[in-house]
């Protein structure tokens, strides 16, 4: 008899706990991941839940005019394919649900999602698996995972308009060059916070046309007013000034979340050495205040390759200090982008959105999930079975 009950005590205690398992595993197309920082704790970036749970995305194939890369299994051959569109971004805990909005959007519009190559850089600092991450949301996605050693940057970064703008991974499109794999010649650089509605392979195929000079290609806004983005100091000093004589044209304003690099020019020209340097003279003159745009404004304005403004529709977040509401700028619209302080998530969650924000919502793939009363239910369930 002894034995009888502990058998059957086993056999319920095991049923429990599989029960147990079933209920609170994710559903079909959902994954959940326990976000903890560097010393094991909960991460508090996510204050009305300790987990994050994203949808599965649907599955987009190509179209029959698409070239087939099916008989490449190995990675590295793929990531080394020019004939693949790549496409670079960050991954941080505080816009991993824009960063996977993004990547929805891309996939989503174009005409070849199973020819795309996603190249995903993260912090040093960071644990969090977000190979797991992004792999459970696109199965079927073709991507790296770089680690951007942020000990490379943390003691040239300077105090900024906006704390967020100061996070060392804003910083990482200066060090793409080094980070991907060198038989990356070509990739689209995008923030985190930008919705793409066109087929990213016209973007792609932008032309570099001055092989001497251009690295980089960008929409341009001549009718900004390029001084505000320095300090009285740079204006008023001869030495500076100099740095834009010899331009074939003159510099203007252009928006660094959306780039289309020459990876092999900057290579050779060694631009991130470049762009270092400005952040060198920064740390002891103070000429700006905006992050990491100005130095790419020092080392490239004049010489940026222009693009259509329908390819960064930008400052929708309103500015660098308010988070206020802002309207599409006139015109055909290819991508959207939350520049600036407000972000369409947050807005959303606070009930508090602008209308472009609803423009933003359909890719978005994160849940929201009451887990008390998800765990009060299933415990209720399992108390009354």
């Amino acid at each position: 008899m002894k034995e009888m009950f502990l058998f059957r005590s086993i056999f319920c205690l095991f049923f429990f706990f599989s029960i147990c398992l079933l209920l609170f595993s994710s559903a079909n197309g959902i994954r959940s991941f326990k976000i903890r920082d560097n010393n094991g704790h909960e991460n508090n970036e996510f204050k009305d839940a300790s987990f994050l749970q994203f949808k599965e995305a649907p599955e987009y194939r190509n179209q029959q005019s698409c070239t087939v890369f099916y008989e490449r299994n190995n990675l590295q051959e793929l990531l080394c394919e020019p004939s693949l569109v790549h496409i670079a971004m960050t991954l941080d805990l505080e816009y991993l649900r824009g960063s996977l909005a993004a990547v929805h959007s891309v996939v989503k519009h174009t005409s070849c999602p199973e020819n795309l190559f996603f190249h995903f850089i993260i912090s040093s600092e960071s644990d969090a698996d977000f190979a797991s991450i992004v792999q459970s949301s696109f199965p079927s996605l073709k991507f790296k995972v770089y680690v951007f050693n942020v000990r490379l940057v943390n003691a040239l970064i300077s105090p900024s308009i906006r704390e967020a703008l100061e996070n060392p991974l804003n910083y990482a499109r200066s060090y793409l060059a080094d980070l991907l794999d060198q038989c990356v010649e070509r990739v689209i650089y995008l923030d985190s916070d930008v919705i793409v509605v066109d087929d990213i392979q016209k973007l792609w195929k932008v032309s570099l046309k001055d092989s001497s000079s251009k690295v980089i290609g960008a929409p341009e806004y001549c009718h900004a007013n390029f001084t505000r983005y320095f300090s009285y100091e740079f204006w008023s000093s001869s030495e500076f000034l100099k740095i834009f004589e010899g331009k074939k044209k003159r510099p203007c304003y252009f928006n660094t979340g959306v780039m289309v690099m020459d990876l092999g020019k900057w290579r050779t020209g060694e631009y991130t050495k470049r762009i270092e340097k400005w952040m060198k003279v920064q740390k002891e003159r103070r000429i700006y205040e905006l992050g990491s745009l100005p130095p790419f404004l020092l080392v490239f304005g004049g010489d940026v390759e222009p693009i259509e403004h329908r390819w960064n529709q930008h400052g929708l977040g309103g500015d660098n200090v308010a988070d206020s509401c802002r309207s599409l700028h006139p015109g055909p619209v290819s991508l959207m982008h939350w520049s600036g302080k407000g972000k369409p998530w947050k807005r959303l969650d606070a009930k508090k959105p602008c209308l472009v924000d609803y423009l933003w919502k359909p890719y978005d793939l994160y849940l929201q999930h009451d887990h008390h009363h998800h765990h009060h239910r299933i415990a209720k369930r399992l108390a009354d079975s």
